[in-house]
């Protein structure tokens, strides 16, 4: 049974690599050890695209683990990433989830910011402490990163650049969903609240989506050739071809399954970073998903929807009827991962292992080579948050 210790909570982990203890859902002692160790530790988050924020002033508010931060595009161009504080008495400075400003400002005292971060205004300082100096206190910020227009957090000073950390097996895919070249324009967003440990939503696999899914059935949707990659630091990278019947009687209008052939591929590429963030180009649909946890249960996931800048009007209108549509969260696909979130979370209440089956050759070995449709493209993913946790196997 887990049992904390003097070196965090303890927790008997199986010496089979496909086999996953169902208590590491459960545990709520484990996620100060998860803030520390993987949020506030050595990976590296996407919080926002400079679409989402193209001007001056526009800032978007976010969470990396339980800490509030939010990003800002300044005057001189450059989007920061701050924590979500004030260096005065640690009052929240944003509370919209997204806006403009010209300058920041604290209701409290009215300390204020600009866009930089620094501290420009305090009421009284003539009466502050001897030796105050303004810039001292400017806004604490995160070390930052972009790749084709993403930026990327970490509170590590010691993890690898944001390239290396992602390998060219993740950042290559990533390019071609980001537009390939990462000039985009933001089309919009839908919110969802999922009932689950964090843990489960990003288990997600290759196996279930033609299984559970049945709008794919429904369509009669084939998929074709793909492939599907694995790192040791747990990213994930789908890619499959996707064969859409020229005749849909499921569907009064079929042209919300019409693919317009953009270049970046061949039907449908979805990657995974760890710890949970998706990526997917499925057809014509640009999406980011950011996930924040909301401590050991319960996720909030914002699908951000884009459009390339060099669309034309129809394209725009065509993008924004097949993101939500079709894999957003109430999407014709993807309708039922809510309720398999939530059901995972309950059957997981039961003692013993989640074990993994398609695409196991070898129970004491891990895989880095899988199939397209193989569930065993999670251990990877499961076997670096075993190494970061410190959670030793038991002996076959």
């Amino acid at each position: 049974m887990p049992s904390k210790g003097n070196k965090g909570p303890a927790l008997d982990w199986p010496a089979k690599y496909n086999e996953i203890p169902k208590a590491v859902f459960e545990m709520e002692e484990l996620w100060p050890e998860e803030l520390e160790k993987i949020f506030y530790g050595d990976e590296w988050h996407p919080i926002v695209h400079r679409a989402e924020i193209p001007n001056p002033g526009d800032y978007k508010a976010a969470e990396l683990g339980e800490m509030p931060i939010f990003a800002v595009h300044g005057e001189d161009g450059q989007i920061r990433v701050f924590q979500n504080t004030c260096t005065h008495r640690g009052t929240s400075l944003i509370t919209e989830s997204s806006g403009n400003k010209k300058e920041i400002e604290c209701p409290y005292h009215r300390w204020l910011f600009n866009l930089e971060g620094d501290l420009v205004g305090c009421p009284n300082s003539r009466e502050f402490t001897p030796g105050f100096d303004a810039k001292d206190f400017s806004l604490p910020a995160l070390r930052v990163e972009e790749f084709c227009g993403l930026y990327w957090v970490t509170m590590s000073d010691t993890v690898a650049p944001l390239k290396e950390y992602l390998g060219e097996s993740f950042y290559e895919p990533l390019s071609r969903i980001l537009g390939g070249d990462g000039r985009l324009k933001l089309i919009g967003y839908q919110k969802v609240t999922y009932d689950c440990n964090w843990k489960a939503y990003c288990d997600n696999d290759g196996y279930h989506a033609p299984l559970l899914h049945k709008a794919f059935a429904l369509l009669n949707w084939q998929g074709g050739k793909g492939t599907q990659v694995v790192t040791p630091n747990g990213h994930l990278s789908f890619e499959s071809e996707l064969k859409i019947p020229t005749d849909i009687d499921a569907l009064k209008d079929g042209s919300i399954l019409d693919f317009k052939g953009t270049s970046t591929s061949t039907g449908s590429l979805v990657l995974m970073s760890f710890p949970l963030t998706v990526f997917s180009k499925h057809m014509d649909m640009l999406n980011v998903r950011y996930a924040f946890p909301k401590g050991p249960k319960g996720l909030e996931v914002h699908y951000a929807y884009f459009a390339h800048e060099d669309d034309d009007d129809e394209m725009v209108k065509h993008r924004i009827r097949q993101s939500s549509n079709l894999l957003g969260p109430c999407g014709l696909i993807s309708m039922e991962d809510a309720s398999i979130f939530s059901r995972i979370d309950k059957g997981n209440k039961t003692p013993g292992n989640a074990i993994f089956q398609k695409g196991v050759k070898d129970e004491f070995a891990l895989p880095l080579t899988v199939g397209q449709n193989d569930e065993s493209g999670n251990l990877p993913r499961w076997e670096h948050y075993r190494k970061l946790m410190g959670f030793e196997r038991t002996k076959s």
